[in-house]
């Protein structure tokens, strides 16, 4: 079976700024959490997904090559120092050893595996512990890209219903964009990172996850599916699912967030998104 979305990694030069557009957006964005290494973040969850909103916290100090948590930390410091957007992809894990041996057997990544717990908080302001173990990967054909896997050692103390009730009605991530100057090889990468077969489309290739559908287009095959050109290369754009377009685009009108529309779907371009497309579609 094809692996699923676990969370998008989104970095923002702003944190706070950001948190404040996407509850603008109309997204429950929970409270602000802090890592031991000095990132900070607020979590929007789905049911069985969620984005990472996340920026470098006060008295940051970036990681070198040779530390553990350098393809997190140090992958978030660098992409933000270039733009803002969707930094990484996440998938779920079962088992992250597991996962890091297949990566190293396949040749897509050979980084030290990564744990760590935080405290997290509940909608209730309830504290609780949460840790997770990370495998990572990489493709030369989306160097500007993370990816990795996590598994999470406490989920009951994480996953929350209460969380997952949105103004907007949002659902959960019905899909993903990818843009590469080389959609075949990145496409073929992708394919064995998901476990899922590959599928040729016009201007790119395509991927079905468990429960939601990948997209990896070429920029100009990305700006005529959007009627809008990416801000470079990587994922590009999220397609979030909701339950009534008619009522997200009014949370949309009523908060006064920019939106059109394309194709069915209610689009929130990246420049004003801080670097992430955000398509509403219908569940």
């Amino acid at each position: 079976m094809p692996r699923a979305v676990d969370h998008l990694v989104i970095a923002a030069r702003d944190l706070e700024a950001q948190a404040a557009l996407y509850r603008r957006l109309g997204f429950q964005v929970g409270a602000r959490n802090r890592h031991a290494w000095g990132t900070e973040n607020h979590i929007v969850q789905f049911a069985g997904a969620f984005f990472e909103l996340i920026g470098l916290g006060e008295g940051f100090v970036a990681p070198s090559p040779q530390e553990d948590l350098f393809p997190f930390a140090g992958f978030v410091a660098n992409y933000l120092d270039r733009r803002e957007g969707i930094a990484m992809l996440v998938l779920r894990s079962a088992d992250a050893e597991a996962d890091w041996r297949r990566f190293k057997a396949e040749e897509i990544g050979d980084f030290p595996r990564f744990d760590f717990a935080r405290k997290g908080r509940r909608p209730d302001g309830s504290e609780v512990e949460v840790a997770f173990s990370l495998a990572f990967a990489a493709t030369p054909a989306l160097p500007e890209t993370g990816f990795f896997v996590c598994q999470q050692h406490f989920p009951e103390n994480f996953w929350s219903p209460a969380a997952q009730v949105h103004p907007n009605g949002a659902l959960g991530v019905a899909g993903l964009t990818i843009v590469s100057e080389r959609p075949s090889d990145a496409g073929d990468f992708l394919a064995t990172f998901l476990e899922a077969s590959l599928r040729a489309i016009p201007g790119g290739s395509m991927l079905r996850a468990a429960g939601s559908i990948i997209e990896c287009l070429t920029p100009s095959a990305f700006a005529a599916r959007y009627a809008a050109p990416s801000l470079g290369e990587g994922v590009a754009a999220v397609r979030v699912r909701v339950a009534d377009m008619a009522a997200a685009e009014a949370a949309l009108k009523r908060s006064g967030a920019p939106f059109r529309r394309c194709g069915g779907e209610a689009v929130v371009d990246a420049p004003n998104a801080m670097g992430a497309l955000i398509a509403f579609v219908a569940a």
